[in-house]
């Protein structure tokens, strides 16, 4: 019995798969024997003597199980880790992703108005200097400084509002006072006059 060694190699190159891909029909050895050409082994191809197999399943299941359960935290203890904290997981990465949150976060209010370009310049150099953990003490620090700009804002507004009214008090007073001596010179004069005649 022949091992049809040469008709499996040019099979495998005319259906451009591996050797162990190709399946001989075991009732027809001697008619596919017979064939010495890719011609031959194409013809035979299309009567159905000769098949490709097809691929054998290699299910995900188990490993799509394994990340549902890794998602929850599970296999992840100490016995299951090869490298160092840093390895795993870089202390830059986690830098870079922090600023860019935070970077991101003061550009948006800056073109909302929500802060000025002074204090947008002095938080930022605020957040480079490590001085927020995350958006939301950032945010936090905003509403405060905000809150104290208002609240020193208004406190101004209230002393130049008391200074007007100061000043304006003082200047009716003096009107009131330059008036009663302008007056009280009238009757000087006029009492100087009466005596005169």
């Amino acid at each position: 019995m022949s091992t049809l060694r040469l008709q499996k190699r040019l099979a495998s190159a005319v259906m451009k798969c591996g050797k162990n891909k190709v399946w001989l029909d075991p009732n027809e050895t001697n008619e596919i024997n017979n064939a010495n050409s890719r011609q031959n082994i194409r013809k035979l191809i299309k009567d159905g003597l000769i098949i490709r197999k097809p691929v054998v399943i290699h299910s995900r299941w188990r490993v799509r199980r394994n990340a549902i359960a890794r998602r929850k935290g599970r296999h992840t203890g100490p016995g299951k880790r090869k490298g160092t904290a840093n390895a795993r997981m870089p202390t830059k990465v986690l830098w870079m992703r922090r600023q860019r949150v935070l970077r991101r976060l003061l550009k948006k209010y800056r073109e909302s108005k929500k802060i000025d370009k002074h204090l947008y310049h002095s938080l930022y150099l605020k957040c480079k200097g490590n001085v927020f953990k995350n958006k939301r003490t950032l945010m936090e620090h905003i509403h405060k400084k905000k809150a104290d700009q208002a609240r020193s804002k208004q406190l101004s507004d209230q002393a130049d509002a008391r200074r007007h009214k100061v000043r304006e008090a003082r200047r009716r007073r003096e009107e009131r006072l330059n008036q009663k001596k302008a007056e009280l010179l009238q009757t000087y004069a006029k009492e100087e006059e009466a005596t005169k005649k």
